[in-house]
């Protein structure tokens, strides 16, 4: 009996997807959980794998086409097929008799090289992550080349960037042919070039939300600085600890804003809050997202319940977040929601900058990079490690007083990062 391919069951909040890669196509055999096909949405790629062992006998939807959820992809024929007769071209159809004859003589393998690469290509290119790909194509690599990390064998980014980190020498040599192949676009000196490439759909909902949010909000933004020394002084002197102490896990940065707000959002509700339509609707929770930067663009998963997690549940949260965001393996749910955001601009060296609202969400929190700056305390300048703070809010709902008080709680908090622990 057939197996149909159907696209994932999208939530509410995803209208619909787009075939963004079909790693099989029609008459090639599959094995199970083999990946078929990808499909990109605004938020996230998702990964269609084979339900068992099979031929895909008809794909329904070519590439770059629109889907929606549960739509009829392709249909696959269970069982096993000989190679595909594709394939069997790549072997001449005229070959030297004498040489069959010689080669059955010294007991050589009579099956030819091509036949071999072509399908060891195949096995590599359906290794290949989305942004492990574009990178392999940008950079004219050899996938073959490249040692995979991944599960199941599957080569990610990292894999890629670690590869062509490990070469230079053979880059250098490559740079340094007297002359490009005949195949190879030849830039003359001086000469303007020009690429266009269509907006993927995760970089064009991205930029539809952020035109929202200037749009559609009255952002205002207010600043106020942090002395780091105290969180820093404390993260030194238990970081192998806490390390231990919890299977790995890092003691971060992040895992003290993250708390911070969730105790500031209690005492003003309103950051915690969101309007819809005529209605304000108050989260009596902290849904707290988590800025991440991804090839394709910002995602911000959600940390959920997050007034419950401890800073061990926070750091490792986010961690996981990180590293499946930079794979695209996030789901749709783990960025769905989200009461309030956090993002770190600091990680890129951003000293200063006025993030935007995630709709509609009225408050975001931007930290920024951590720097000595002379200090006055009890008349004396001192040098501390200082980092500048932005809270953007939305002035509909959220007054000048209450945004910059939400930042000095914030503030005190991290200052004094006992008050975390004991909700002063």
């Amino acid at each position: 009996m057939a197996h149909d391919i159907k696209a994932p069951s999208f939530p509410e909040s995803v209208a619909d997807g787009e075939i963004a890669a079909w790693h099989k196509q029609e008459g090639e055999s599959v094995t199970r959980d083999e990946l078929l096909v990808e499909i990109e949405t605004d938020k996230v790629v998702m990964e269609v794998v084979a339900p068992a062992d099979g031929v895909i006998r008809k794909i329904l939807v070519a590439e770059g086409e629109t889907i929606e959820s549960d739509q009829l992809l392709a249909v696959l024929e269970p069982g096993s097929v000989a190679k595909d007769s594709s394939r069997q071209e790549d072997v001449p159809k005229q070959e030297d008799a004498a040489k069959h004859k010689d080669a059955a003589k010294q007991g050589q393998d009579s099956a030819p090289t091509a036949e071999g690469d072509g399908d060891n290509k195949t096995d590599v290119d359906a290794l290949l992550g989305p942004a492990a790909r574009q990178m392999v194509e940008e950079h004219k690599l050899d996938a073959s080349q490249i040692s995979g990390t991944g599960k199941g064998g599957r080569i990610t980014k990292e894999d890629v960037i670690k590869h062509m980190k490990a070469a230079p020498e053979t880059s250098a040599k490559t740079d340094s042919k007297p002359a490009p192949a005949a195949d190879e676009p030849v830039q003359a000196t001086g000469e303007r070039v020009e690429k266009r490439v269509p907006m993927t759909r995760m970089r064009a909902r991205i930029a539809e939300r952020l035109l929202e949010a200037s749009q559609q909000t009255a952002m205002l933004t207010t600043f106020n600085e942090v002395n780091m020394a105290p969180v820093m002084a404390l993260r030194s002197k238990y970081k192998e600890q806490f390390e231990k102490t919890h299977n790995g896990t890092r003691l971060g940065f992040m895992g003290f804003f993250v708390r911070a707000c969730c105790e500031a959002l209690k005492r003003f509700p309103e950051v915690n809050a969101s309007i819809d339509g005529s209605d304000v609707v108050y989260h009596g929770y902290q849904d707290v997202g988590v800025a991440v930067s991804t090839p394709g663009g910002l995602v911000v998963p959600v940390l959920r319940d997050a007034d419950f997690m401890s800073l061990a549940d926070v750091e490792a949260a986010i961690k996981d977040l990180g590293l499946r965001a930079k794979d695209n393996k996030l789901t749709i749910d783990d960025m769905t929601g989200g009461t309030f955001t956090v993002t770190n601009g600091g990680v890129f060296g951003s000293l200063m900058s006025t993030p935007i609202l995630n709709p509609p969400q009225t408050g975001i929190l931007g930290m920024h990079k951590i720097q000595e700056r002379p200090m006055v305390v009890d008349g004396e300048v001192v040098i501390l490690p200082m980092m500048y703070l932005a809270l953007s809010y939305d002035h509909r709902l959220i007054d000048g007083k209450t945004a910059v008080q939400f930042l000095v709680a914030v503030k005190d908090l991290i200052e004094d990062p006992a008050r975390i622990l004991l909700q002063l």
